[in-house]
């Protein structure tokens, strides 16, 4: 096995695989490493599926990179003749007026997403599942959806493989080393071997504590829990119903409509407990509040899904104290690239954040404006509190 690359990516999930595609697409001689064997249950990317929206708040690069996103999806199902996007619509609600919406609907217009403003009587008579407040409003984007995020990991990896990558599953880094001078590279040592290459890609996810005190980020790994709840699937089916988040006064929520009879998915986007890397990570059911914090929503708002519980599971966020991602170099190293921060909303992303990636292994720039994702926004981390390796 060779040992020397022009990139190695570290962590091979969702946008580490994505990267190391568009990487070795490129022509440059790129590893991936995993400690499991992507797609798995120990990152952020299984449960099946992920939402897939393009109306966003906040910043208008969200909007914009979801849509590029979309392409890059399209051109992932063309290469693989596989369906990895379900476009069954996702609709916004808010028990009350927010600002947020409104917004949205800005950045639809801005964009030319195609959109609906919905109010609570509308939305009932349309969707019968849903028992809408008086107060509810909602945003519905026709062209957004659903996408099989397992689906999506396994075809990046297979063309990542096709174009010349090499991956290594079940793969520990135990040692980190990048000189001080980028042309001096990295080198990476493993259970599998030692490996060098000219620059490096950690996208580790809620993995980044075990990295410490190589690079320290301000990412904090939550344990979320995911319930498929038995529906009807003329009132919930995915012909019917549409993917949707929901804002109310006890919280943030998200749900996939039923697929193929799997069950109506629902979670929770705000809470979690915190957990840290390499810790046990209790099994849906353990905490007496697991479905609990799921069904509620449905009680309230769908009473006619809040049936017999399918399964339910657990996955990991993982969030940065602002909830945007980080894109950047590493503070002390300019070989060396920082993707983290995700959880929650990111999965959607995948696609474009593995070419901007690709982008800054080989330019060392990217077009999209990424300001709002660099290190700097967090004043604790100065360059001096990095040093030249960690050992694991």
């Amino acid at each position: 096995m060779q040992s020397g690359y022009d990139v190695i990516v570290v962590g091979a999930g969702s946008m580490g695989m994505s990267a190391g595609y568009y990487l070795a697409r490129r022509g440059l001689k790129t590893l991936m490493i995993d400690a499991f064997d992507p797609p798995h249950e120990q990152g952020s990317h299984h449960g099946d599926t992920r939402l897939i929206r393009h109306a966003y708040s906040g910043d208008a690069l969200y909007s914009a990179w979801a849509l590029r996103a979309d392409v890059l999806w399209q051109e992932l199902e063309a290469l693989t003749g596989e369906q990895l996007l379900l476009r069954c619509g996702v609709l916004h609600l808010s028990v009350a007026e927010e600002a947020a919406l409104v917004e949205k609907a800005q950045r639809a217009q801005q964009h030319h997403i195609p959109y609906e403003v919905i109010q609570a009587e509308a939305i009932s008579r349309r969707w019968p599942g849903i028992c809408a407040s008086d107060t509810m409003s909602g945003l519905y984007e026709p062209t957004a959806g659903v996408l099989f995020s397992e689906a999506c990991i396994r075809a990046y990896r297979q063309l990542a493989l096709e174009a010349g990558a090499l991956l290594l599953p079940y793969t520990k880094v135990e040692h980190i080393q990048a000189g001080k001078a980028r042309a001096q590279g990295v080198t990476v040592t493993t259970s599998n071997g030692r490996f060098h290459a000219d620059q490096i890609v950690i996208a580790t996810g809620a993995w980044y504590q075990m990295l410490e005190p190589f690079v320290k980020l301000p990412i904090q790994p939550v344990r979320k829990v995911i319930g498929w709840f038995e529906v009807d699937n003329y009132l919930y089916g995915s012909d019917y119903f549409p993917g949707f988040t929901m804002r109310t006064a006890s919280g943030e929520y998200y749900s996939v409509p039923d697929i193929n009879g799997a069950g109506l998915k629902m979670g929770r986007h705000d809470g979690g407990t915190p957990w840290q890397a390499n810790a046990p990570l209790a099994p849906f059911g353990e905490h007496s509040q697991d479905e609990r914090d799921i069904r509620q929503l449905l009680e309230t708002y769908m009473p006619r899904a809040a049936g017999r519980l399918l399964k339910g599971t657990v996955c990991k966020y993982e969030r940065t104290p602002d909830e945007h991602f980080i894109i950047d170099r590493h503070p002390a190293y300019e070989q060396v690239w920082l993707a983290g921060g995700f959880s929650g909303h990111g999965f959607k992303f995948a696609s474009v954040v593995g070419e901007t990636l690709a982008d800054l292994v080989e330019q060392g720039h990217t077009d999209w404006k990424l300001d709002q994702f660099q290190l700097a926004r967090f004043q604790e981390h100065e360059q001096n509190d990095y040093v030249d390796n960690v050992q694991l």
